[in-house]
């Protein structure tokens, strides 16, 4: 990737008066200064808009910002269009939440691992999690196993928040669109997309973001007693193989983007529905599926015998 690339900053809001003041100032502490941000905002009644369009200013005459509104479809609906706006330019995009706070190396870490990366490039990153007063309550844990599509097939790694791509896993992303299915996170999709067209996926083990941890977040943190439990409800209550079925739909309907072993893969889990329990975990079993721990997979591998997943 060339020095000082222009990177896009992907901003979705939704009643985001609260906290995004500090997130937009963030922006503006980023070594890297060869940025531009698009806000896609669902429909803030409160004072969201009012916030960007005083930053504009802030920003600086050689910045752009720009603000679209939203489908009004949620937060995943509402990247996944972000991504796809005709009007996107080229080059390299961030995700941004519109709550968190970037660490002033963000952007600068991820322009030197695109560098060095392969063409069709996720970037992702550990972060901190801190409580609604920024104040410290742990550390993202670091994946145990490498990213794989048969990984991405059951779980997400990469955190939506710290996410980057290159030029060329934006031109994939864009290629497959908007699916049809309703997705449950556009950040899973992308880490299955991006690995199942053979593309790299790169975590960075330095933190770049402080991820705050309050009631209105979309989805907490995925590690811990409480995200246990809440795992195990979603795969007793059918939810999580809802997930599953919905991203593998999204990922038949763009399969021509994928690797002919993806291809494979997915093929093998899909031949057998839900229910068909022994059949379903032989599937499972040659297709490669895993979590990122051995009890995360037994785990698994018991939901599908029991017909939950």
């Amino acid at each position: 990737m060339p020095d000082r690339q222009r990177f896009t900053i992907l901003l979705c809001t939704y009643q985001g008066e609260r906290h995004l003041p500090a997130q937009l100032e963030s922006y503006l502490a980023q070594t890297y200064k060869a940025w531009d941000l698009w806000v896609s905002d669902d429909g803030s009644r409160d004072a969201t808009r009012a916030l960007i369009e005083a930053f504009r200013a802030e920003a600086g005459p050689d910045r752009t910002v720009r603000i679209i509104t939203g489908p009004g479809q949620g937060a995943t609906r509402n990247f996944l269009s972000l991504l796809c706006h005709p009007d996107l330019p080229p080059g390299p995009v961030a995700l941004s939440d519109q709550d968190d706070i970037w660490l002033p190396h963000k952007l600068e870490r991820a322009a030197a691992a695109l560098s060095a990366a392969a063409p069709v490039t996720l970037y992702g990153a550990q972060s901190h999690y801190v409580d609604a007063a920024l104040q410290p309550i742990g550390k993202s844990p670091l994946p145990r196993r490498a990213p794989s599509f048969a990984n991405a097939l059951t779980q997400n790694i990469v955190s939506g928040y710290t996410m980057v791509l290159n030029d060329d896993a934006l031109a994939l992303a864009r290629r497959a669109g908007v699916p049809a299915a309703a997705l449950p996170y556009h950040d899973w999709w992308l880490y299955q997309l991006i690995s199942g067209a053979g593309g790299t996926v790169a975590i960075d083990t330095e933190p770049a973001v402080l991820y705050r941890q309050h009631g209105d977040n979309v989805m907490g943190a995925h590690h811990g007693m409480a995200a246990t439990l809440r795992r195990m409800r979603m795969v007793l209550d059918r939810r999580y193989g809802d997930w599953l079925d919905a991203n593998m739909t999204a990922l038949e309907a763009c399969d021509a983007l994928l690797t002919p072993d993806a291809r494979s893969r997915l093929a093998a889990v899909r031949a057998v529905p839900r229910g068909h329990t022994l059949r379903r975990v032989l599937a499972f079993a040659r297709a490669g599926l895993h979590r990122q721990t051995r009890r995360t997979t037994a785990m698994l591998y018991l939901a599908a015998a029991l017909g939950r997943v």
